[in-house]
């Protein structure tokens, strides 16, 4: 009679990955988020959620990218929830912007982080997702789970909303 053949636990190899990609994901949600506080539990969720992740059929590789991908999914999703309580307090009409953004001017880059953290979650996130990740409007549109075209709108509203605020608090400063 033979063994019954045990299969390894595939969320092992998390453990072995743990020690180095823990700054990795962190450090990449802290920078783009700003509150260690928030980092801290994302970069939890990240983990838990890589190890239901990488228990499923088909699944990738465990690796640091790939913690790093799921990292991106758990902040998307976190945007999209701070987005739901934000619109859930208030009622704002928010005004259309020209679709031609051309914007020279140089950026304080401690300005331009203070003004990202004061716009709302949805225009944060397509700011983020876009410029500082540099991803293509349509993955931000995939991640954001809109269509290109609303993506789009979404971004011009959201750097006509970063620029109006960026504007106010660089006078303010002066």
């Amino acid at each position: 009679m033979s063994e019954p053949r045990v299969r390894p636990d595939p969320a092992f190899a998390l453990l072995d990955l743990y020690e180095t990609a823990l700054p990795e994901v962190y450090g990449y949600l802290l920078a783009r988020c700003g509150d260690r506080g928030v980092a801290e539990e994302l970069t939890s969720e990240t983990f838990l959620g890589a190890v239901s992740a990488c228990r499923n059929p088909g699944a990738p590789p465990v690796s640091t990218p790939w913690l790093i991908g799921v990292a991106r999914h758990k902040l998307v999703d976190h945007w999209r929830r701070r987005e739901r309580e934000e619109r859930g307090l208030r009622v704002v009409h928010e005004t259309e912007a020209a679709s031609v953004d051309p914007w020279d001017a140089e950026l304080d880059a401690l300005l331009a982080r203070e003004v990202l953290e004061s716009l709302g979650a949805h225009h944060r996130a397509a700011l983020t997702l876009r410029y500082l990740d540099g991803l293509p409007v349509p993955q931000v549109a995939r991640l954001l789970g809109r269509t290109v075209h609303a993506t789009e709108a979404l971004l011009v509203r959201a750097r006509a909303a970063f620029r109006a605020a960026y504007r106010e608090k660089e006078v303010r400063n002066d």
